[in-house]
């Protein structure tokens, strides 16, 4: 049996949960970074080396502008909460994601948190923001045509914003949608992928040990037999 080192998460399913709590979508979304919480938790229980959040799609642009403004305020206000935190747990964070949109002032306190937390070891968290597989891609592309190499599978994983970490070995999609939307197409060619019924607030360290003891029965054979 050969645990997992890498689990990557769409934590869908918070706007419904708040709608259906409390009328209020925003609500659900400040749920679902209380989540987010139990699952780093969760992962360091698990001796997980690496844990990626979809936290914000490029498609998510699409929502109206008082929602957007409200997700970068509670991931503003986490990192403000919680960086000594993170540092004291010994967690790396990485962002993997285009930024060029994002509020200047949120991009030099996601830099932050990356200079600070860089040499930290225990778990690496990847927050994908504004991140999009397809943009990944040819992001990756342009770059290795700057650079004027030969496109193959190796130089585009050195360039990718995944550069130097190992694909997931779980996708675990929440919220009763059974799609990817996007969302590490690249990486995902040998994952174990879970579709969960529950909305991301109520998918608990429970639900994600029972995916976990799951993969760990699942004989993985790569296309081979």
């Amino acid at each position: 049996m050969i645990s997992p080192l890498h689990v990557a998460v769409i934590m869908d399913g918070n706007g419904r949960w708040g709608l259906k709590k409390k009328n209020s979508r925003n609500y659900g979304h400040l749920q679902g970074i209380k989540n987010v919480q139990k699952i780093i938790q969760a992962s360091i229980k698990k001796e997980l080396k690496y844990l990626t959040l979809y936290t914000f799609s490029t498609e998510n642009w699409k929502r109206p502008l008082e929602e957007i403004n409200f997700l970068f305020k509670i991931l503003e206000n986490y990192i403000d909460k919680e960086l000594n935190k993170l540092i004291k747990k010994n967690i790396k964070i990485k962002i993997i994601g285009n930024l060029n949109k994002i509020p200047l002032h949120l991009i030099k306190k996601l830099k932050k948190v990356e200079k600070i937390t860089k040499k930290n070891t225990k778990l690496q968290i990847n927050v994908a923001f504004n991140y999009g597989s397809r943009h990944e891609i040819l992001h990756a592309v342009n770059k290795i045509h700057k650079k004027k190499i030969k496109i193959n599978e190796k130089s585009i994983n050195n360039n990718l914003y995944t550069k130097g970490i190992p694909d997931p070995d779980i996708l675990i999609r929440t919220g009763n949608r059974n799609r990817l939307s996007n969302f590490l197409l690249w990486q995902i060619q040998y994952s174990e992928i879970f579709f969960e019924q529950k909305l991301w607030p109520d998918f608990n360290q429970n639900d994600f040990f029972k995916v976990i003891n799951k993969y760990n029965k699942i004989k993985r054979n790569f296309g081979g037999i």
